[in-house]
C-alpha cells in the first residue's frame, strides 16, 4: 500500500489531465489516494453540531442521499435540518471528487450512505467486533455486496486541528491466503434463508460470508494486529482520503470528527477485475462465490 497524492483545491474542479487515468488503477492496487489541500468548509452555524452529544448511543450519524433520511441522531427540528444539508452537501461533493478522479466508474457506481463521525475513537468502549482501532476489511452484515466494491471517500473535519490516526496493512491477497485456511464455505441455502428471516436485507452470497469471516478473523487474531506488515498514517485536519476499503486493512486509532461516503461499484466495471477482492477469494477457494 502506498499514498498517492492528488492535488485538488475544491469539490467541483476537475482532476489534474494527468491523474485521471492513474487514480482508479491506484485504488484498484490497493493505495489510497491522499487528497492533502482539499478542505470540506463547515459554515458557521453549522459548528453547533460538533458535538459528541448528538449521537445518543450510536458511533456515528447517517444520511441516505436517495431519500434525504437522516438517522442515528438525537437532533430536531433546525439543528436537524443543518445536519442534514450538512451530509448532503458533503455527499454531492464526494461523488464529484470520485467522478473527476475515477470518470470509468461514473456509469456504474452507486451512492450509498454518508456518515458524520463527531465522537473520539480512541477509548471508546466496544466489543471487538466492533473495535475499528483494530486492522479489518470492511464488510456489511445486514446489507450484503454481493460481490461489489466498497469505496469510500472520507474527510477530517476537525476544528481543533488534530488528525486522523490510522494503520493500513498488508496487500489483500496476502492477508486472505493467511486467513484462507479458517475461512469456511457457508452452508448451501442460509444466505437465502438470512434474508428470508429479514437477518439481512439481501441473499448473503459465499464472497458475503467469507469476507465477514475474514472480517473477524483479522479482528480476533492478536499476533496478526500487532505483528502483521503495517504502516502508520495521519490524515491531518482539512484532508480528504478515499480507498476502497473492502481490500484495504485499515484501522482508526484516534481521531474526531470525520465525514465519509460510501459508493458500490459493480466488479466488472472495474478496470482490473482481477484485484478485487471476490476476485482473490474465487482464486484461492477454487470456485464461484457471487
Amino acid at each position: 500500500m502506498s499514498l498517492y497524492e492528488v492535488i485538488i483545491r475544491d469539490w467541483t474542479t476537475r482532476a489534474p489531465s494527468d491523474v485521471a487515468p492513474l487514480a482508479a488503477g491506484r485504488l484498484e492496487q490497493g493505495d489510497v489516494i491522499f487528497l492533502p489541500h482539499l478542505r470540506f468548509e463547515i459554515a458557521p452555524d453549522e459548528t453547533r453540531l460538533f458535538d459528541p452529544a448528538i449521537l445518543g448511543h450510536a458511533k456515528n450519524a447517517s444520511f441516505d442521499p436517495q431519500s434525504g433520511r437522516l438517522g442515528r441522531t438525537t437532533l430536531e427540528g433546525a439543528d436537524a435540518e443543518r445536519l442534514r444539508a450538512l451530509m448532503r452537501r458533503f455527499s454531492d461533493g464526494a461523488a464529484r471528487v470520485v467522478e473527476a478522479l475515477c470518470p470509468s466508474y461514473s456509469a456504474r457506481i452507486r451512492r450509498g450512505r454518508a456518515s458524520f463521525r463527531p465522537a473520539e475513537i480512541a477509548g471508546r468502549a466496544s466489543s471487538w467486533r466492533k473495535d475499528d482501532t483494530r486492522l479489518h476489511v470492511d464488510s456489511f452484515p445486514a446489507t450484503p455486496s454481493g460481490g461489489q466494491r466498497i469505496l469510500r471517500v472520507f474527510t477530517n473535519v476537525n476544528p481543533e486541528g488534530r488528525p486522523r490516526a490510522w494503520r493500513v496493512g498488508d496487500d489483500f491477497e496476502a492477508v486472505a491466503r493467511r486467513f484462507a485456511p479458517r475461512l469456511r464455505m457457508p452452508l448451501p441455502g442460509s444466505g437465502r434463508l438470512l434474508a428470508l428471516l429479514r437477518i439481512t436485507k439481501s441473499a448473503r452470497t459465499p464472497y458475503d460470508a467469507l469476507m465477514l469471516q475474514l472480517h473477524d478473523r483479522m479482528k480476533a487474531d492478536a499476533e496478526f494486529q500487532s505483528r502483521s506488515p503495517q504502516d502508520a498514517i495521519d490524515f491531518p485536519a482539512g484532508t480528504t482520503w478515499l480507498a476502497f476499503t473492502d481490500q484495504v486493512s485499515h484501522a482508526a486509532m484516534s481521531g474526531q470528527y470525520q465525514l465519509e461516503q460510501t459508493f458500490l461499484l459493480p466488479v466488472d466495471a472495474m478496470n482490473e477485475s482481477c484485484r478485487s477482492p471476490l476476485r482473490v477469494l474465487e482464486r484461492i477457494k477454487g470456485r464461484r462465490l457471487a
